[in-house]
């Protein structure tokens, strides 16, 4: 089994379609698709509302997206070509808690490809790639935290000067760097790249 991470720094930059691009380029390897939320104190992991609950049962919310047009992200992956996709949904730091059943879940994949920061904390992919848009000031902590460990970085193809605050260029000097546009968040550069280290990390 090949697991992808696409991460990035903070939202509505492109993950998503990131993720997309890779699984319909990609769709012999059969892809199970992943989209981790953590929702912040107050909001309901199960639907994402407004909440003043605390029962266990609203702490962690699997589903497995079963429409292509439903509008999430989870759909979207489905729309792309996925085999299966899911939506996790956690409190804002309580992803731990929902590992086991993730594990489980990848245990009957073929290939996994998830969209998150914060799962770095307990899975080590065979390809991180994290989206970045240096016009966009918002750093998401968990993106800042593991920012060094990323193969790939997708950036927008003008992008101009940075606006980040406390982000070294240094973190990402290991990582190939590939670029992405309106309507092409995805490059067969990037596609080779990705499908070339699957090939070696599941050959191995």
């Amino acid at each position: 089994m090949g697991i992808v991470v696409v991460g990035g720094h903070t939202r509505n930059i492109g993950k998503t379609s990131v993720v997309a691009g890779l699984i319909a380029a990609l769709p012999e390897r059969r892809w199970t698709a992943v989209k981790i939320t953590q929702f912040g104190h107050g909001v309901c992991s199960a639907n994402g509302e407004p909440c003043n609950c605390e029962t266990a049962d609203h702490g962690i919310a699997v589903s497995e997206e079963r429409s292509r047009t439903s509008g999430t992200d989870s759909a979207r992956y489905l729309a792309a070509g996925a085999e299966r996709a899911f939506w996790v949904r956690t409190r804002q730091g309580q992803l731990v808690a929902a590992m086991p059943r993730l594990r489980a879940l990848m245990a009957e994949a073929e290939n996994v490809i998830i969209e998150s920061n914060s799962v770095l904390r307990f899975l080590r992919p065979d390809v991180f790639v994290t989206v970045l848009d240096p016009a966009v000031a918002d750093f998401k902590a968990s993106a800042l935290r593991y920012l060094d460990r990323a193969d790939a970085v997708v950036m927008p193809l003008a992008a101009g000067e940075t606006v980040w605050q406390g982000v070294a260029p240094e973190l990402t000097a290991r990582a190939r760097g590939f670029t992405m546009s309106e309507g092409c968040y995805c490059s067969q550069e990037l596609v080779r790249f990705v499908d070339e280290r699957l090939l070696v990390a599941t050959t191995a």
